[in-house]
């Protein structure tokens, strides 16, 4: 289990000598055998920057930094996959802040690169490798010119062919989820937003937010392209735009006009669920699925991240319970951070929170945030850290009927 390090011009090599090492929250932590997995088809590997590689010696146990030059490495992994270690890493210059991605720990092992992590779903539906790009262009021409003054169709083009955004992708493909963003605007602001940072935090957001309201037709529009076949996903809620509900009356009646011209797939939101009494009206007007973006189940870690504004995290369980009981199915996008969502007051507030709302679905995703960052912003820990992958595991074992997965699954046969 080779240490991996790039030198200064990105070009990567294994150390002959020294072992991989990883983080976990702070900690430096030797990698075991059954926390590593081949390296997945669709991830990236990029240097950490300002960064020295930190390895092992496998003979003393003492940890090593590399010279500056040697750039640490780590994983960008596709969806399918959690993260059980962030790499190990020496910052050179602790005032500069990593781009937002979720770094994961490599390692060289029998002639390949192997990452720590664990194949939480099945990740060929959204393997990146699978969008065609060609076929896309030609798509998003044909969408462009059926529809030539729809501005989402517009801003879409923009997030498939230049962020390359997946979602925005099969917006065009008119496969799987489909992204309709709608917000200019949102009720949070949370510290490793995508979309929009303010100037001084430190790392710029990797892509621009929505600059327009949308008007109803052009949403309209977008929802009965995509929803064309029984199984289709079209969302509100995507990384370019803020909080869709406070958009609340164009998707209430974009949602009405829809379902008036067709039963065919399902309508999803996601969305932080603080704005209790828009997401009760949008779950009315015939919302199918809701996926609900959160960190933790503990006020004092959730509040330091998200930084809500005028709601808290009652709001958020009283928007999941009642779209529950209408029957609405509902998940979580769970933002995960090795060293910390596998603490154990984390792990047992969690399981209290699932249970209290009904959740059916639980979707793994790996937090974008450069870690020294974000280990500094929330409270300490509490009590025991049991792992990422023990923590995968008391998941399944307590909470035997939700799903633990990665992304929005279509719901079973039946449900609705």
């Amino acid at each position: 289990m080779h240490l991996v390090y790039a030198d200064e011009r990105g070009q990567v090599y294994d150390h002959p000598e020294l072992h991989g090492i990883a983080r976990s929250g702070s900690d430096l932590v030797e990698l075991m055998e059954d926390e590593l997995i081949p390296l997945p088809a669709g991830a990236t590997l990029v240097g950490l920057p300002n960064t020295r590689a930190v390895g092992m010696d496998p003979e003393t146990g003492e940890m090593q930094a590399l010279p500056p030059g040697h750039q640490a490495v780590g994983a960008l992994l596709p969806q399918g996959f959690t993260r059980l270690y962030v790499p190990g890493y020496l910052k050179q210059d602790k005032s500069q802040l990593f781009p937002l991605f979720g770094y994961t720990a490599v390692v060289w092992k029998d002639d390949g690169f192997y990452v720590a992590a664990d194949p939480t779903d099945d990740p060929e539906p959204w393997n990146p490798e699978r969008c065609d790009r060609k076929e896309l262009e030609l798509q998003v021409d044909r969408l462009l010119q059926a529809y030539p003054d729809n501005q989402l169709y517009r801003h879409l083009s923009h997030c498939a062919l230049e962020y390359e955004c997946l979602t925005a992708s099969n917006t065009f493909l008119q496969r799987l989820e489909g992204a309709v963003p709608v917000s200019f605007a949102c009720n949070a602001g949370c510290f490793g937003c995508i979309s929009e940072q303010p100037d001084d935090s430190g790392f710029p957001a990797p892509q621009t937010r929505l600059k327009f309201k949308p008007a109803v037709e052009d949403v309209v529009n977008v929802m009965l392209e995509h929803l064309r076949t029984p199984d289709a996903i079209i969302s509100f809620g995507q990384g370019c735009e803020g909080e869709p509900s406070t958009q609340a009356p164009t998707i209430i009646e974009a949602i009405k006009r829809v379902r008036a011209q067709t039963s065919n797939g399902y309508i999803n939101i996601n969305t932080n669920a603080g704005l209790s009494d828009h997401l009760r009206a949008i779950t009315d007007a015939g919302l199918d699925l809701m996926r609900v973006s959160t960190i933790s189940a503990l006020d004092d870690h959730y509040n330091a991240y998200y930084k809500p504004r005028g709601y808290s995290l009652k709001n958020v369980e009283k928007s999941l319970r009642y779209a529950a009981d209408k029957g609405v199915y509902t998940s979580i996008n769970y933002l995960v951070f090795p060293g910390v969502t596998d603490r154990e007051e984390e792990i047992e507030a969690m399981i209290g929170f699932v249970r209290r709302t009904g959740l059916k679905l639980i979707q793994m995703r790996n937090l974008n945030i450069d870690p020294d960052a974000y280990l500094a912003l929330i409270p300490p820990a509490q009590g025991e850290i049991y792992g990422m992958k023990a923590m995968l595991d008391i998941f399944r074992g307590e909470l035997p009927d939700v799903v633990i997965g990665s992304y929005t699954h279509v719901p079973p046969a039946g449900v609705r």
